[in-house]
């Protein structure tokens, strides 16, 4: 037939052929081509199904898809295989798989330790790990560590190597390899850094795991995207066989194994019947590659090394139709048999895909003509397929239906079949079988049934469940439950519901989707600063009315401290402000958390505002909290001596601020507040100084004032006499007094070097101090430069009185 010559008509048929096969990809669409697998279970590990609200015992090798939720109780582990990513769950820990597909893996991570290894990151391939207070999208591949505190409230960036973005609203920033940072909140406004801790028991444990995989053998024979690959090394062995290339036996398994028959099937979306092998190497051949049968042995034929592999729910053939039955002891029952496709056989899968989907499944998992394969595509006349594996000695396994459906084991269940009724009974690539909900849950041998494994397994906190959690990326809807699509499954048995029928359908969790808060990306990412604190937490700090402790400026402060800073109230005397354990090591002089600890505590900024006391340790590093200096404690003790220069006496802002006459917040570089027996002092009720002559006023002090401005950054500010201070103006009763460290805990604080004590009042007087009255109404104040003048001279009647009474 000679081709038309009318150009007009050979574009219509093209643009009508292009309009179909769009057409026809809408309405197939095509499962992703890759899953998650749960790899590594240690300990208690809870799994709940996509759109179902039972947690059961997790099993390994199940495949885990978009919706699904992980919980690893106390003192559990757990891993997550993703391609050539693998994703470890620490103690206490919630993840849910937000979305799964070829382009985007989205975990959420409510609560707990997330240890994550990136071995490429493709182009336009998105990587993200959701939080309640970022969300962290990987950059490059490289290690990294993710921790959020029970509650919510912070969440720990650590990269170990790599790159990612942290993003909030309306803020992003880039954390580079080896940093570290704290955020609190949803707006990355508050964070801090710090340098990378030693890695801890959890680190060691995944760094092990990274380091088998990376020494696996098996890599040099298998596509790098083949999830659980590393696994073989342990359990078989690679021989080169003539016809296939490299294959790998199976070394550890008993005597007339097959494959296919020591797991249990179940029904997982949007593939349907699943195969979930018990082995602990078994799922890289069972869901890639193909079988043969070689010298009386069973051994695995993997699909070409430079190609992705494409997911497949089991490589195997159905045999049997509606009416094949099974013999057993009570009479004939109704079955289910199958048997493992061998190398260049055609898989088709009973799901619909499309034509692309059909060719790329086969062709990355064996070498097979791509015109074989087409010949299959939606072809169900092709009967004169000659299957090698169908007549393999014990080849196909058989259980009844009952078992099959249940996601019972199938090794209890095995039914042999005859060699007759296995050559007389049809091929199908469809178990015409619907699923039940034990098919959904798919415990097998989890435990004696579905019922024994919901009691024992564990379920995270409520409220973890309920959090809200910032994503970059807005995540799918949440998928309807079994028991919404149970009637159409029943209608269809043996294949899922097709895209075009689940649309209808009401979500299992209908308010699923208002937990995330979508940050647009409508910024750039910035490097982050490594003093802490973004830009909005440092214009936040500036416009608070109450001071900023020098060395610390850039460290977020919890709600609480801007409450007292801003003289609103606050934890009550005493009540001990939780911290960062990496804070709190270095303040103990310890280096940095505990090992073990996995779990971060929020950021807090409350104590930077307690005076430490005289201690026996070293001294705290820089950067730390803003404790009082060494003056405070040492004329509290009495020892007296002026101060250094480079350390401030904190005083409260309402004192500076009424002796400056000036009302509002103080310069940058304005001191802690004193604590109450401090203030009791300076009011006159705190007993008299101690005999020491006073220390001596320098000129930055009496510029203050006299009205000329505040002293410069980190210049000391020497106190009055309390006598004089209590004349000036006494603390307002609003101001809320800031909680003191236990005994023990100021004991073990240790004062900076070069302390130079100035004259206080005995501890014992400031115990025994009664607080300020509630209505004290300020004294009198002069101006400015009365005060300045008056002072000098007081100040020299004060000397002369001391130097006689110390004669």
């Amino acid at each position: 037939m000679a081709p038309s010559r009318n150009p007009l008509r050979n574009w219509i048929t093209a643009l009508c052929g292009a309009a179909a096969l769009i057409a026809c990809a809408t309405v197939l669409a095509d499962p992703p081509g890759r899953v998650a697998r749960l790899a590594q279970i240690n300990g208690t590990v809870s799994f709940s199904p996509a759109g179902e609200e039972e947690w059961v015992l997790a099993q390994p090798n199940r495949p885990l898809i978009t919706g699904d939720r992980v919980w690893s109780d106390a003192g559990a582990r757990a891993e997550l295989q993703i391609g050539s990513a693998s994703a470890r769950l620490g103690s206490n820990t919630s993840a849910t798989i937000l979305n799964l597909d070829d382009r985007v893996v989205q975990i959420e991570v409510a609560q707990g330790t997330l240890n994550l290894r990136v071995r490429r990151v493709y182009a336009d391939q998105v990587f993200e790990i959701d939080t309640p207070n970022l969300a962290f999208s990987i950059r490059r591949a490289g290690d990294y560590r993710i921790d959020v505190d029970p509650n919510g409230n912070a969440t720990i960036v650590r990269v170990r190597s790599g790159e990612g973005e942290a993003w909030g609203e309306g803020a992003a920033y880039v954390v580079g390899a080896g940093q570290q940072y704290t955020f609190q909140g949803e707006g990355l406004r508050d964070y801090f850094v710090d340098s990378l801790p030693p890695p801890d028991e959890f680190d060691r444990w995944s760094l092990d795991r990274n380091r088998r995989e990376d020494a696996a053998v098996s890599a040099r024979y298998v596509s790098p995207d083949v999830v659980g690959y590393s696994d073989l090394d342990e359990y078989g062995t690679w021989r080169n066989v003539e016809s296939y290339g490299n294959v790998w036996f199976p070394t550890t398994v008993a005597v007339g194994w097959v494959p296919y028959r020591t797991g249990h099937w179940g029904w997982i979306d949007p593939w349907g019947w699943n195969w979930i092998d018990e082995a602990p190497w078994g799922f890289a051949p069972f869901h890639y590659g193909r079988w043969a049968f070689v010298s009386s042995r069973w051994c695995w034929v993997p699909g070409p090394v430079a190609v992705r592999p494409i997911y497949a729910p089991a490589l195997v053939a159905f045999i049997g139709g509606s009416g094949f039955s099974l013999s057993i002891s009570t009479g004939p029952v109704t079955g289910i048999g199958w048997f493992p496709l061998g190398p260049g056989e055609v898989y088709q899968p009973a799901y619909a895909v499309s034509r692309t989907y059909f060719t790329n499944v086969n062709v990355s998992n064996t070498v097979v003509n791509t015109t074989v394969v087409n010949n299959f595509y939606n072809n169900t006349n092709v009967t004169n397929v000659v299957y090698r594996n169908r007549e393999a000695p014990g080849a196909v396994t058989a259980v009844p239906t009952a078992a099959f459906t249940g996601a019972q084991p199938v090794a209890r269940n095995v039914i042999p079949v005859p060699r007759e009724v296995i050559t007389r009974e049809p091929v199908s690539h469809v178990v015409a079988v619907a699923p039940s909900h034990a098919s959904v849950l798919a415990v097998g041998a989890a435990a004696a049934g579905a019922a024994a494994a919901v009691a024992v397994a564990k379920r995270p906190p409520p409220a973890a469940l309920e959090r809200r959690v910032v994503a970059k990326t807005a995540p799918p809807p949440p998928p309807p439950s079994f028991a919404t699509k149970a009637s159409l499954l029943a209608a269809q048995p043996g294949k899922p519901l097709e895209p075009e029928k689940l649309k209808g359908m009401a979500p299992a969790r209908a308010t699923e989707t208002a937990r995330f808060k979508v940050v647009a990306p409508t910024v750039t990412p910035q490097p982050l600063s490594k003093e802490g604190g973004g830009k909005g937490a440092r214009a936040e700090r500036a416009a608070t009315p109450g001071p900023t402790p020098p060395g610390a400026a850039a460290v977020p402060q919890p709600p609480q401290e801007r409450a007292i800073r801003e003289g609103k109230g606050g934890p009550s005397q005493g009540a001990q402000v939780p911290q960062p354990p990496q804070e709190r090591a270095t303040r103990e002089g310890k280096g940095g958390p505990p090992q073990g600890a996995q779990v971060p505590q929020p950021p807090r900024g409350a104590e930077a505002a307690q005076p430490p006391q005289a201690g026996k340790g070293g001294p705290p590093p820089r950067g730390a909290e803003a404790p009082q200096p060494p003056q405070e404690r040492a004329m509290r003790e009495g020892k007296g001596g002026p101060p250094p220069q480079g350390a401030p006496v904190p005083q409260p802002p309402q004192e500076r601020a009424m002796r400056e006459g000036k009302g509002g917040p103080p310069p940058q570089g304005a001191q802690v507040p004193q604590p109450p027996q401090e203030r009791a002092m300076r009011e006159g009720k705190g007993g008299p100084p101690p005999q020491a002559a006073p220390a001596p006023q320098p000129p930055q002090e009496r510029a203050m004032r006299e009205g000329k401005g505040g002293p410069p950054q980190g210049a000391p500010v020497p106190q009055p006499p309390p006598q004089e201070r209590a004349q000036r103006a006494p603390p307002p009763p609003q101001a809320a007094p800031v909680p003191q460290p236990p005994p023990q805990e100021r004991a073990q604080r240790a004062p900076p070097p070069q302390a130079a004590p100035a004259p206080q009042p005995p501890p014992q007087a400031v115990q025994k101090a009664p607080p300020p009255p509630p209505q004290a109404a300020p004294a009198p104040q002069p101006p400015p430069q009365e005060r300045g003048k008056g002072k000098d001279q007081k100040e020299k009647d004060k000397d002369k009185d001391k130097g006689k009474e110390g004669q």
